[in-house]
C-alpha cells in the first residue's frame, strides 16, 4: 500500500516520527528549507553586506549548508558567500572529499578557499596522530589523553576562524545538524563543562571569534542525508581512519536509542538547552576572551587549546 503525503496526494518518501508526518519529495524539500530559513532568521539574522563563510568539508552536512545558503542568499548582490575547506592531511580520506568540494563550488559559482594543517601547523593530521602516539609511549603515562577527534576538532576550528576572519567574514556557517547539537549538549553535561555550554550557545560574536551559524541545527541527520542525496550533493560515505574510540560515538548511540523509543527527544534536548543557556550565562561570570601568548589567536586562557595540544606532540 502506497502511503500518501500528508500535504498532498503524492506518494510520500519519508516519515517523520517526531511530527507524525508523511511527506513527498516536494514537501520534504520545503520542510527542510523552511526549518533552515527560520533558524537563520531567528538566531543569526543576516544583515546587509554580510560576508558569509561556509565551512565545506565535502560531506553531506557541509554540502547541504552551502547549497541552502546559496539558495537563500545567492541572488542578493550585497551578500558574499565564500566556501572554506580545510585539508587536515588524512591520507585516503580527505583527498577525495576536497575534489568533490571543488566541483560543487565551481558548479554553484561560489568562491572557494582551501587551506591545510600542513600550511598552518607544519604537520598533517596523520603526522600529528603518529607523533602523539610516540609522545604517549615515551612518557609511559597511563592517563587517558584526548583522542584524535578532539585534536582534529580543535585545530580545524582555529584554522576555520582564522581563515574566515582573514576574508572579513561576519558569519561562519557550519554543518551541525540536530544530532550533532544534541550530542554536544550531552557531552558538555557529562563533562560538567558549564562554561563551554555557555560559549556553545553564543549567537553573538565573541572577541576575535566569528559567529557560528548553524542552519541545520533543527534538522535530523537522516533528513540532511536524504536532502543531500536527492539533490545529488557531495556525500562522505567512508569513516575517518582516526575516529575510533570517540566518546561522542557512545553518546550518539544513547541518543539514537532514546529517539527510537521516544520520538522528539533530540528536539526536546536542544529546545530545553536553548531556554536554559541564557539563564546560565546570566548566573555565571564567564571569563572574557584574551589572546594566546603563543599564536596570538583569541582564547579564554593564556594559551589556547590548539597550542596546548601541539605542545604535547612536540610540534608547537
Amino acid at each position: 500500500m502506497t502511503i500518501k503525503c500528508r500535504k498532498c496526494s503524492t506518494p510520500s518518501i519519508i516519515y517523520q516520527p517526531y511530527s507524525g508526518l508523511h511527506l513527498c519529495k516536494k514537501h520534504f524539500f520545503e520542510d527542510v528549507e523552511r526549518k533552515a530559513k527560520l533558524t537563520v532568521r531567528q538566531r543569526y539574522p543576516v544583515k546587509k553586506n554580510d560576508v558569509i563563510a561556509v565551512a565545506l568539508s565535502g560531506g553531506k552536512d557541509s554540502s547541504a549548508v552551502l547549497f541552502l545558503m546559496h539558495k537563500i542568499f545567492g541572488e542578493r548582490p550585497d551578500i558574499r558567500i565564500v566556501a572554506i575547506t580545510i585539508d587536515e592531511g588524512i591520507s585516503g580520506y580527505r583527498d577525495f572529499s576536497i575534489d568533490r568540494a571543488k566541483k560543487m563550488t565551481e558548479s554553484l559559482g561560489i568562491e572557494h578557499i582551501v587551506t591545510s594543517f600542513k600550511e598552518e601547523y607544519g604537520k598533517t593530521m596523520d603526522e600529528i596522530v603518529a607523533e602523539k602516539k610516540m609522545a604517549e609511549n615515551r612518557s609511559g603515562d597511563d592517563k587517558k589523553e584526548a583522542g584524535p577527534c578532539s585534536y582534529c576538532g580543535v585545530l580545524r576550528k582555529q584554522i576555520l576562524n582564522k581563515a574566515a576572519r582573514d576574508i572579513g567574514a561576519t558569519k561562519l556557517a557550519i554543518g551541525h545538524n540536530l544530532d550533532d547539537e544534541a550530542q554536544t549538549i550531552m557531552l558538555n553535561h557529562f563533562r560538567g563543562d558549564v562554561e563551554r555550554m555557555v560559549r556553545f550557545s553564543a549567537v553573538n560574536e565573541l572577541d576575535g571569534f566569528i559567529i557560528r551559524v548553524k542552519p541545520l541545527r533543527k534538522i535530523p541527520e537522516k533528513e540532511v542525508a536524504l536532502y543531500a542525496y536527492l539533490h545529488d550533493l557531495p556525500m562522505e560515505l567512508t569513516a575517518c581512519p582516526h575516529s575510533f574510540g570517540a566518546l561522542r560515538k557512545e553518546v550518539r548511540r544513547l541518543l539514537n536509542s532514546f529517539e527510537v523509543n521516544h520520538p522528539g527527544t533530540k528536539y526536546s534536548l536542544v529546545s530545553g538547552y536553548d531556554t536554559m543557556a541564557p539563564l546560565i550565562s546570566q548566573a555565571l561570570d564567564v571569563a572574557a576572551m584574551s589572546t594566546c601568548q603563543i599564536c596570538g589567536e583569541p582564547c579564554s586562557d593564556t594559551v589556547c587549546q590548539a597550542c596546548k595540544m601541539l605542545e604535547k606532540t612536540a610540534i608547537g
